[in-house]
């Protein structure tokens, strides 16, 4: 019960890691706050978890996270721990990238993460904690990645930044950089066939140093220790779970 009477709100908790993560903070005793694009994964979502409140918002439009805060603060006043997870993928050979393309990414991977970690600061204090989902992507190499990686690279910096401008206020910042997981943003990769999300599949198990993808569920573990009092001399890391990748 690490997390009892704590206030959570996990951007994108309506799928994949953020929806593991928020069944984990609820069943540790949170008040569990969380938002996603798409209300019928949200409902499915908050009916697991007592207590828990989803609302749709899109990271992408800065506004739209507006509800969900006011009902933070009117419910309780604070918010305790924050996790930004929501994210969109694509490959693209460097030839084929677009300005729409590369606008589209990281209007919301990057841009539209900066803003909702800012707009959510005036509910935060002593003893906040913040952690943030990054990717091996950002500094892995991969070819047609370039929009994501490059997205998910400046998302590190912004994680780095929050860490240093927080820390004398009692707040922690925390990145977790999962490597290939099995997780819903993989069918929903935008110029993929099915056929390559399969190949796509079978690639990434195989640059696994363990052979195989991970599941939401061994990502949204470490998220719960570093949101935790357990991580409280940990601020500004980026921690890979990503079966050895960069490591090995």
């Amino acid at each position: 019960m690490r997390f009892k009477d704590k206030v959570v709100l996990v951007i994108g908790g309506n799928s994949g890691i953020g929806r593991c993560a928020a069944e984990g903070f609820g069943a540790e005793g949170a008040h569990v706050f969380l938002t996603g694009r798409d209300q019928k994964t949200i409902d499915e979502t908050v009916a697991g978890i007592p207590g828990a409140q989803g609302f749709r918002a899109d990271i992408g439009d800065i506004e739209s996270g507006a509800a969900v805060l006011a009902a933070i603060k009117a419910q309780h006043g604070r918010l305790d721990v924050l996790l930004v997870n929501a994210g969109i993928g694509t490959f693209k050979p460097i030839a084929d990238v677009t300005a729409e393309d590369w606008d589209h990414v990281h209007n919301v991977n990057l841009r539209g993460c900066f803003f909702a970690l800012q707009k959510a600061l005036p509910l935060m204090g002593k003893g906040g904690s913040i952690v943030i989902t990054g990717s091996i992507g950002s500094i892995v190499s991969v070819p047609g990645n370039v929009i994501y990686a490059a997205a998910k690279a400046g998302l590190r910096a912004v994680a780095r930044i929050f860490a240093g401008e927080l820390v004398a206020q009692g707040i922690r910042v925390n990145m977790v950089s999962p490597g290939p997981t099995e997780t819903p943003i993989i069918s929903r990769t935008g110029g993929v066939s099915e056929a390559e999300v399969a190949g796509l599949r079978e690639i990434m198990s195989n640059v696994v140093p363990m052979k195989r993808m991970g599941t939401p569920e061994e990502i949204a573990r470490p998220i719960l220790f570093l949101a935790s009092d357990e991580a409280s001399f940990i601020t500004g890391i980026d921690l890979y779970v990503d079966g050895g990748c960069v490591e090995l």
